[in-house]
C-alpha cells in the first residue's frame, strides 16, 4: 500500500506532466519585415528550429522554402501547431505583404489563430534581451524609411509605450523631449539619426535586425492572453500610405 506521502508525490509528477502536454504552445513565428526573412517555430518558449536569409529582399522564394522545411520538421515529429504568428509592421511594404498572407494561409490551413507582432517592440525585446538592460534606457527602435524618414516609437523597460509607433521625418528637434534620458536607438534606421544629432547619454546598436528566433517572448505573451488577430480581414501596420514611383524612363 502507498503511503500519503507517496501518492502526494505521484500526483505532483501527473500534474506537472499535464502541464507540460496540456499546456505547451507550439507556435510558427513568421518575420520579414525588412530585408532580412527569417522563421523560427517554438514550443513552450523554446526554439526548436529557425532559418535566417540575410541576402536581401527575395522573401517570396526563401519564405517558401522555410516554411516547407519547418512544415516537414513539424509532420516528422507529429507537433500539433497551436499559433501563426507574424511581423505585422511597421517595415517593408512587400515583406510585410508577403509574410502576412502567408501566415494566413497557414492559419486557415490548420484551424489555428493568428498573432500579430509589432516590429518596433520586436526590436525592443531584442535588446532588452541583450546586456541593455537597465531599468533606466528607453528603447527606440528605427527602421529606415527612406531619405530622412524613420518608423519608430519609444518603449520603456516594461515594454510600454512611451511615444506611440509613427513614421517620423527627423531633424535636430527629434525626440528633444528625451534629452535628460539614457536612451538606445536600434536598427538600421538609427544610423542617419546619429549622424544628424548627437545626444549625451545616447547608445546605438544600428545592426539590430528583427527576427523570429526573437519574437518568441511576445507571441508566447499573446498566446497566453488570447490576443489574436482577425484572420480574413487582419492588415499590416503600415504607418503611412504607399507611394509608388513613376520610372524617369518610360517603355511604350
Amino acid at each position: 500500500m502507498l503511503s500519503s506521502q507517496t501518492v502526494i508525490i505521484k500526483a505532483r509528477k501527473i500534474v506537472n506532466l499535464q502541464r507540460i502536454f496540456y499546456d505547451m504552445a507550439n507556435i510558427l513565428n513568421i518575420e520579414t519585415s525588412t530585408d532580412v526573412c527569417s522563421v523560427a517555430l517554438s514550443s513552450d518558449g523554446i526554439v526548436l528550429e529557425h532559418h535566417e536569409d540575410y541576402e536581401g529582399r527575395n522573401h517570396a522564394t526563401v519564405l517558401n522554402v522555410f516554411l516547407d522545411d519547418i512544415m516537414k520538421y513539424v509532420t516528422s515529429r507529429e507537433i500539433k501547431l497551436d499559433a501563426v504568428a507574424v511581423s505585422i509592421g511597421p517595415g517593408s511594404y512587400t515583406g510585410l505583404r508577403i509574410g502576412l498572407s502567408e501566415a494566413k494561409g497557414l492559419c486557415f490551413g490548420y484551424g489555428v489563430p493568428l498573432i500579430g507582432v509589432n516590429t518596433l517592440k520586436l526590436m525592443s525585446v531584442t535588446a532588452l534581451f541583450s546586456r541593455y538592460n537597465d531599468d533606466d534606457t528607453l528603447y527606440v527602435p528605427m527602421i529606415d524609411a527612406r531619405r530622412m524618414e524613420v518608423y519608430t516609437a519609444v518603449y520603456n523597460n516594461a515594454l510600454e509605450e512611451v511615444l506611440a509607433p509613427q513614421a517620423m521625418v527627423l531633424d535636430e528637434t527629434s525626440f528633444s523631449q528625451f534629452a535628460d534620458k539614457k536612451l538606445l536607438f536600434l536598427g538600421n534606421g538609427s544610423g542617419k539619426w546619429k549622424e544628424l544629432k548627437q545626444m549625451p547619454g545616447a547608445h546605438y546598436l544600428c545592426d539590430l535586425k528583427p527576427e523570429a528566433v526573437n519574437m518568441v517572448a511576445l507571441s508566447e505573451l499573446a498566446f497566453r492572453k488570447g490576443e489574436f488577430l482577425d484572420v480574413a480581414y487582419s492588415t499590416p501596420l503600415y504607418l503611412k500610405e504607399f507611394q509608388a514611383t513613376t520610372p524617369k524612363n518610360k517603355v511604350f
